[in-house]
């Protein structure tokens, strides 16, 4: 159903870091003359420990991959009057994935960013920020469209009742009348058969539901969900949840996660904690994804009072299994008193457009270890790191920042990237996005 191409960097030049944000890259920087005669002879194959490593490789935290990855960025591919070359695509393990390495330079600091929204002749305020140039460009086909959009000139341009992005071709579990349900022990039955669950009212402290493939969960009207439970969808695919209320998901655990399945739209939901105190992690995420999880798109849905909101990609070490899948969009969703994780993603590919972003303390837009995001429409006010691609992991992230809406906001972007999505989409103005998404987004929009 789906092809996938990626045009990536080779790791000889992937990931060349910031020497004003990255204490590794500032040392070879600085201390050229040291730092490259080290280079010269260091092989990391040969470096299993710390006691083989000089006592400046505590500004690259010991790891020989960090160090390797410098050096090639300074002294062999990406450094001071040095040149990365092109080589023939390689082959990877993943079916139909190609990566062709392109050349990178070291992000250069820009004082200020301007952004201009088409429909609007509003300017938009961006402190510091940070930009790269020569980066990785991802593209990929699909059946779902020819990856064309449409910049509607005013609010409600974009459809709220429709699927698109990579969740794409996504049916639950059909259009039957299904099964409603009214406790706890109702929906673990249902849940258990698969097909179309309605759930009516709020069921407390129903602990986590596990779902099964070709299963729709839809709420009745404005106030139907859990509090206290969660569902969780795992080896599975083709699962619609829709106009749900979650909150306060059991200790330790996600309101939503999504582990090694595909096909997922989450739409219309409201998913909220308790807010930005206490222990940040009693409550775990409130949508996470995980371990080659794919094909997933997020829409229309409010995420509020929590301290870690939506991860995709749960740990820096698990780059084989992740590599080629965690794809996401993430569209018109409002995103208020979170802390961090707005998304967070590794290793995959985000397409982010017209989604409101407001009081986020922490970070925002967070792509790492190389994950690839492209944010296009979106308004930001009060968020520290709106956008960031250097915090947290060993290697950084790509991002490219397009129409967005800056207010007391600040962004970071260290390494950008083409991506252009496989589908057809309509975005919604940043200058209004606030408005339109505080209103549509959440539960008892949709009949």
């Amino acid at each position: 159903m789906h092809r996938y191409t990626l045009l990536s960097l080779l790791p000889v030049v992937l990931g060349c870091a910031n020497p004003d944000t990255n204490e590794c890259a500032s040392y070879m920087a600085n201390n050229a003359a040291t730092a490259s005669a080290f280079c010269a002879t260091f092989t990391q194959s040969t470096v299993t420990e710390t006691a083989g490593l000089p006592s400046w490789a505590s500004a690259c935290s010991y790891k020989p991959k960090h160090i390797s990855k410098e050096c090639s960025c300074h002294f062999t591919a990406g450094g001071d009057g040095a040149e990365a070359t092109a080589a023939e695509p390689v082959e990877t393990e993943a079916p139909g994935q190609t990566q062709t390495p392109v050349q990178t330079q070291v992000a250069t600091t820009l004082d200020t960013v301007v952004v201009t929204t088409p429909a609007a002749s509003s300017v938009v305020d961006t402190p510091s920020s940070t930009a790269a140039a020569g980066t990785p460009a991802a593209s990929e086909t699909s059946s779902a469209g020819d990856g064309t959009s449409t910049d509607g000139s005013t609010c409600g341009s974009a459809s709220e009742d429709e699927l698109v992005g990579y969740g794409d071709g996504t049916t639950g579990g059909g259009s039957g009348s299904g099964t409603t349900v009214t406790s706890c022990s109702g929906l673990e039955s249902a849940a258990a058969a698969g097909g179309v669950i309605t759930i009516s009212g709020i069921l407390s402290d129903c602990d986590i539901i596990e779902l099964v493939s070709d299963t729709t969960v839809i709420g009745s009207g404005s106030d139907s969900g859990l509090t206290g439970g969660g569902f969780r969808l795992k080896d599975i695919e083709n699962v619609i949840l829709r106009n749900l209320k979650l909150s306060k998901a059991p200790e330790g655990k996600d309101l939503i996660d999504i582990e090694s399945s595909t096909y997922i739209w989450v739409d219309h939901c409201d998913l909220s904690a308790a807010g930005i105190t206490g222990d940040k992690d009693y409550y775990d995420g409130l949508l996470d994804m995980k371990r080659a999880s794919d094909y997933v798109t997020v829409s229309w849905t409010k995420f509020s009072d929590h301290w870690k909101a939506s991860l995709v990609g749960h740990s820096d070490s698990n780059e084989a299994e992740d590599t080629g899948h965690l794809r996401v969009t993430y569209h018109h969703n409002y995103w208020t008193n979170i802390n961090s994780r707005t998304p967070s993603i590794r290793f995959g590919t985000a397409h982010v457009y017209s989604s409101c972003y407001e009081d986020i303390p922490t970070s925002g837009i967070h792509p790492r270890m190389g994950a690839v995001v492209l944010v296009e429409q979106c308004a930001f006010s009060s968020v520290k790191n709106a956008i960031i691609t250097n915090l947290d992991s060993d290697e950084d992230g790509y991002a490219v920042s397009k129409n967005n809406v800056f207010t007391d906001s600040n962004v970071s972007i260290t390494q950008e990237s083409e991506l252009t999505p496989p589908y057809d989409y309509t975005t919604d103005p940043a200058s209004c996005i606030c408005d339109l998404v505080q209103s549509k987004a959440g539960t008892g929009v949709i009949a």
